[in-house]
């Protein structure tokens, strides 16, 4: 029978950058009639309140918009001319009829300036009029797991059957984030659009999430405002690789209450990134045209933990002594462990770094001892 080596480098992980530990023991008390502190890495709720209740979110909804409108403009960035049809009430990135931007020039002017009128414009390029692109809203709504939202504008303006939640719209966030062009636009201070129609004409809107300046390690995020939905803000920050979210919906006192519910969650939970796409290791191949195969991690992954806890993490790396060829490219061949107080908290795959072909010559007699060793395990 193979001989399997639990190779258990039970090696006590230290890790020099553990955040710094605020004076925060409890949650903070917040103004929001709803909110929500989301741990992005790992889907953890750190601290909420009536996370689920149906709400106006206001111009938060531009998060969903602005992120349809960059996956359109990356497979084809048309050039969008400003119509009638198009023109909204309220906040504006001031289109004139017959100018022409881009769709990701629309982006900007929703994600900065809040523009009711880009956002009625992408909509009705991408769909050919608002319902049909809430329709599309709805839907990745129900893809992302938003289970209490319901979008009809794509700008936000107050519809009675236009709601979500702050724990819906933390999804939101934390799924727009994986995309590079919007992480990267909701994180910008200021953008600048150069219009097309008419040529001379370019402006440059101030991002109207002041929480970037404010907070050193804010990485974006969207204000709302209605008299029906008070103030609501989603945003998010990162520090020392933990990502969080934080959402509070009918506060007129966000900006502040996010920096506290920012600074508790930094204080409660420290992660730890490992490393393991990087792990190499040689292991002897029996019957190959090679003698020896080498094995990898599979995946990075990040851990999350209250900081007291990261010190005390043990690695355990377990796999088989000796292979028989043939291996082939990507099969798994052991494992990684992380575990606290030996319960196993992460793991992730070693797998082969490629194929090692069986010897011709030695293929009889190393068939028939692998046929042995692994006789009855099927």
């Amino acid at each position: 029978m193979k001989k399997v080596i639990s190779v258990l480098l039970s090696i006590i992980l230290i890790f020099s950058a553990i955040p710094i530990v605020y004076a925060e023991t409890s949650p903070p008390s917040v103004s929001a009639e709803t909110y929500i502190l989301y741990c992005a890495d790992n889907g953890q709720i750190i601290c909420s309140k009536d996370e689920n209740k149906k709400m106006k979110p206001a111009s938060t909804t531009k998060l969903m918009t602005t992120l349809i409108t960059l996956e359109e403009s990356a497979s084809c960035n048309k050039k969008v001319k400003f119509t009638k049809e198009m023109v909204a009430e309220g906040s504006s990135m001031y289109l004139g009829i017959g100018n022409v931007v881009t769709l990701s020039d629309l982006a900007a002017g929703m994600m900065m300036a809040s523009g009711n009128d880009a956002a009625n414009a992408a909509a009705i390029t991408i769909s050919g009029n608002a319902q049909n692109f809430s329709e599309k809203m709805n839907e990745r709504a129900a893809q992302i797991g938003m289970k209490n939202t319901h979008f009809v504008t794509p700008s936000g303006l107050d519809d009675e059957q236009h709601y979500s939640t702050a724990y819906d719209m933390a999804l939101l966030m934390t799924y727009a984030l994986e995309n590079e062009d919007f992480a990267k636009l909701t994180s910008q201070k200021s953008a600048s659009v150069k219009f097309i129609e008419p040529s001379e004409k370019q402006t440059t809107y101030a991002n109207h999430n002041r929480l970037l300046s404010l907070y050193e390690y804010c990485t974006g995020g969207k204000t709302g405002y209605t008299m029906a939905a008070g103030r609501c803000l989603v945003s998010s920050a990162e520090k020392d690789g933990l990502n969080l979210v934080c959402v509070t919906m009918n506060d007129r006192n966000d900006w502040n209450d996010h920096i506290s519910l920012y600074n508790y969650g930094f204080s409660e939970l420290s992660c730890y990134e490992t490393t393991d796409k990087d792990f190499c290791a040689e292991i002897p191949c029996v019957g190959g045209n090679d003698d020896k195969v080498t094995i990898s991690g599979v995946k990075n992954q990040k851990i999350v933990l209250p900081p007291d806890d990261i010190s005390r993490i043990k690695r355990r790396i377990s796999c088989d002594s000796f292979l028989y060829a043939p291996v082939v490219d990507n099969e798994i061949v052991g494992k990684i462990e992380y575990l606290l107080d030996d319960k196993v908290i992460a793991t992730t795959d070693l797998t082969a770094m490629y194929d090692v072909e069986v010897n011709k010559k030695n293929k009889s007699i190393f068939s028939k001892i692998k046929e042995l060793f692994t006789y009855g395990k099927k």
